[in-house]
């Protein structure tokens, strides 16, 4: 890269590109954030001169500012978790089945297993109510989707996530293997 001036042009060419890319990996509100991070890291590269590929850089800068910000996002939830543990707080009536079973670490770094593999539409739904705490309504609105496919969406990511876990649960113990109330069902 030669100077600022063509850093400058090279971001507004590639912004679009950037936007699309984190959009794919953060919720809709940080999706500017993190497109902003990204120049203001690449501005910061210590040794700017010596990037061959400065797009393909920019683009590998605003995932890792897009995976980095989930990271986070993900410990927040996890932390949360633990303190409410910690506290002796009952979580099981406000709670539905899928936070429940995400109790111990092992468990949680599976849970997030589970949500990595659902549809990307239906993570994105799940996701923006479950950790976020997005409403139906404003997901809607985000996905541009109607709030009853909002809805079918945080069902079925749900009910995939309860599968998986009970999958995992089932194949790493037993006995609970030869339970016959963990046949795998969704309820």
């Amino acid at each position: 890269m030669a100077n600022d001036e063509t850093l400058a042009d090279l971001f507004m060419r590639a912004r679009g590109s950037l936007a699309r890319l984190v959009s794919s990996i953060a919720p809709p509100k940080e999706i500017e954030d993190i497109v902003q991070e990204t120049y203001v890291r690449v501005c910061q590269a210590a040794r700017r001169d010596a990037i061959e590929q400065p797009r393909s850089f920019m683009l590998r800068t605003a995932r890792n500012l897009a995976l980095d910000y989930v990271k986070r996002a993900e410990s927040r939830l996890t932390v949360s978790i633990e303190e409410e543990l910690d506290l002796g707080m009952d979580l099981s009536p406000a709670t539905d089945r899928t936070f429940e079973i995400v109790a111990s670490h092992e468990e949680f770094a599976h849970f997030c297993e589970a949500v990595r593999q659902l549809p990307i539409q239906c993570r994105r739904a799940f996701v923006l109510k479950k950790v976020y705490g997005y409403s139906q309504r404003e997901i809607a609105r985000e996905l541009n989707i109607s709030e009853s496919t909002v809805e079918k969406h945080i069902a079925t990511g749900i009910k995939r996530c309860t599968l998986f876990m009970l999958q995992r649960r089932n194949s790493s113990t037993p006995e609970a293997a030869a339970s016959p109330a963990h046949s795998g069902r969704c309820s």
